[in-house]
């Protein structure tokens, strides 16, 4: 069902994003709308205001109150091997393009908090390919960056990680890659050594190299359709001649002035291949 539109709100809401723009420079306004006025909402419950309007004054004059906003606009939901029958799929058919490059290097675009560049990590060493790969995982949140890069998580969530890893084709056990401690797991430093965190705004910033797999999964999903195609062609830039491109199982690519120039390694995991 589509959201009303209030000429009210939607002119309060565009001198909120302005704001947040000319002091932090993050721009949101590309974001869909029914996400983003979800989130507003949201903030303005937690805070106590009326208008989205009280919300300039406080993200103007407390960071804290706007860096909380940041961390719930980045929308850190992910896991250990999150969707197995994607990383099933990497595992058959994007390794044994991996295995004829000398040197591999992955991107994982909107990490989070880093659950997946580990499973990268993992699916690489039990390939034999991780002595030989560098994995950039970035995102624009720096707090669930400087999480990604302790490697620790909370051991209630190994249960259902262990569960995933099986079902993305483990050869081992996922506790063989981590220790653990006081309720937590920390993972390898052996696999920490291969991720570089790093902060990128997909909404801002430019090409991030040329890689041979590039990941950017449930991201596009909380942008308009503009900025969708504007993320895909920077994402195809950033890829490598015949590089992988793989997004998330509810995002779409073929409206994307992209669309023709990759081709179809799984249909239903949504892997594609730079034509040339």
């Amino acid at each position: 069902m589509t959201e009303p539109v209030d000429s009210d709100q939607d002119f309060e809401l565009k001198l909120l994003l302005r704001a947040v723009q000319e002091k932090y420079g993050y721009q949101f306004g590309s974001y869909a709308r029914a996400s983003l006025m979800r989130r507003v909402r949201r903030h303005m419950k937690m805070s106590g205001v009326q208008h989205i309007s009280d919300l300039i004054p406080l993200f103007l004059h407390d960071e804290s109150a706007f860096a909380a906003f940041v961390k719930d606009m980045s929308v850190v939901v992910t896991e250990m091997f999150r969707n197995p029958d994607f990383f099933k799929s990497l595992r058959e058919n994007i390794v044994p393009i991996l295995k004829t490059y000398p040197f591999i290097k992955v991107w994982h675009a909107g990490c989070a908090s880093g659950q997946e560049a580990y499973s990268m990590a993992i699916l690489l060493d039990e390939e034999g390919l991780l002595d030989r790969s560098q994995i950039y995982a970035t995102d624009f949140n720096d707090q669930a960056l400087r999480h990604a890069k302790t490697g620790i998580y909370p051991e209630k969530e190994m249960a259902l990680y262990e569960e995933n890893y099986q079902k993305a084709g483990g050869k081992k056990e996922l506790s063989d890659y981590c220790h653990r401690g006081y309720d937590s797991v920390k993972f390898n430093g052996r696999l920490t050594e291969h991720i570089t965190f790093a902060n990128h705004n997909l909404v801002t910033d430019g090409v991030f190299g040329e890689m041979n797999l590039i990941l950017c999964r449930n991201v596009l999903i909380y942008f308009n359709q503009e900025l969708q195609d504007r993320v895909l062609q920077l994402l195809f830039d950033s890829l490598c001649s015949r590089g992988v491109l793989c997004v998330g199982k509810r995002e779409n690519i073929l409206f994307s002035t992209i669309s023709n120039q990759l081709e179809v390694t799984d249909r239903d995991q949504r892997i594609y291949r730079k034509s040339l």
